[in-house]
């Protein structure tokens, strides 16, 4: 007993912390993962911080954090390539100890009240060009609701901070062009126009979209009446919404979406061997079946694709969620590259 104890007990000499910088659209399924992991490997201490994707990059860039991050996990792989880009430019060293590796993959969805969404979207789709039209009327009776419900609210997160408010922007730039926009199409008149719009009607957009989907269930109709989120999010806090405002929202699919792979990363600068093993032990976990299974739980759809979303004890997919689907109806593209986002970034910070 004595020997099995010392086989499993942690050795002081090798006890490390790794430092985990997620988005947190992932917040709730690593801190429920946290635990188990720590059970697992005794030996590791994991640190979890949640920060929005841009801020990632930013604050890793420009060393802002109080700490090293051993590991890295925006929501795709794009946001990684900025990371990559603006730290090449500064040195020749490698960004990442290996290739980063897909953990779990969502979409770009709409989310309204009932009553909201079937006024604004009358045939049961998505549509930007009806959502703008609400933008620019500022009132629902203006397009056809009642005059009770007051000012019309459409909530995205800040695009210079959040990749849900990137990926909003690129999609209704992309409803305008025709075409999924480059960064010198995103500088045509009707698109800046299009930015001033938006970036008008917002008040104080969140920095993360976990964050804007809470205060859309907290401020309720009357206050809140369309977002754009993750499907992942929108699925995980439906309960949330019943249990606030006596009623789910309803779920949009975009057409096209964008789908969105949180990707993680283990960087190199001030890691050692020690901790650059254990966060290749914690990559390692999070892929694993059992771990994918936790996430589908929390609204994700696996990066294994062998996982079927609807056998998976406590699967949102088994719930009756309005408007949710298993099997995507809907054209899905690639997330915009890196020289898209800089852009979307820059008119929105320009915009007035």
């Amino acid at each position: 007993m004595a020997s099995l104890g010392l086989t499993y007990a942690p050795i002081p000499g090798l006890s490390r912390t790794i430092y985990v910088v997620s988005g947190t659209e992932l917040q709730e399924t690593l801190e429920t993962l946290e635990p188990k992991f720590e059970r697992e490997y005794p030996n590791i201490n994991l640190e979890l911080k949640f920060q929005g994707s841009q801020d990632i990059v930013n604050n890793y860039v420009d060393e802002k954090n109080d700490f090293d991050p051993t590991v890295v996990i925006p929501a795709n792989s794009e946001i990684l390539d900025k990371l990559s880009d603006r730290m090449a430019a500064r040195s020749s060293d490698p960004v990442f100890y290996e290739r980063p590796r897909p953990i779990a993959k969502t979409l770009l969805v709409g989310v309204a009240w009932p009553e909201r969404g079937a006024v604004l979207f009358p045939d049961g789709r998505f549509d930007w060009n009806r959502l703008e039209a609400a933008t620019k009327a500022g009132t629902w009776d203006s397009i056809g609701g009642k005059a009770e419900w007051g000012s019309f609210d459409f909530l995205m997160t800040d695009p210079t901070r959040s990749n849900s408010g990137q990926l909003t922007m690129t999609l209704w730039a992309q409803s305008q062009l025709g075409n999924a926009p480059s960064a010198t199409q995103l500088n045509q008149p009707e698109i800046r126009s299009l930015f001033a719009l938006v970036k008008r009607s917002i008040y104080q957009p969140p920095r993360s979209t976990d964050i804007l989907l809470q205060e859309f269930i907290t401020r309720g109709p009357n206050n809140a009446d369309v977002a754009t989120v993750y499907e992942s999010i929108a699925l995980d806090r439906w309960e949330q919404a019943q249990t606030t405002q006596g009623k789910p929202y309803q779920i949009y699919y975009l057409d096209p979406s964008i789908e969105t792979v949180s990707t993680a990363a283990i960087v190199t600068r001030h890691l050692g061997p020690l901790e650059t093993d254990a966060a290749t032990q914690f990559l390692d976990f999070l892929t694993a079946p059992e771990q994918q299974a936790i996430f589908v739980q929390h609204g994700f759809r696996p990066a294994n694709p062998d996982i079927d979303l609807e056998a998976i004890p406590n699967s949102p997919w088994t719930k009756n969620i309005p408007g949710a689907r298993v099997d995507l109806q809907t054209r899905t593209t690639q997330p915009p590259e890196a020289s898209v986002l800089i852009e979307i970034e820059r008119l929105w910070e320009r915009a007035n």
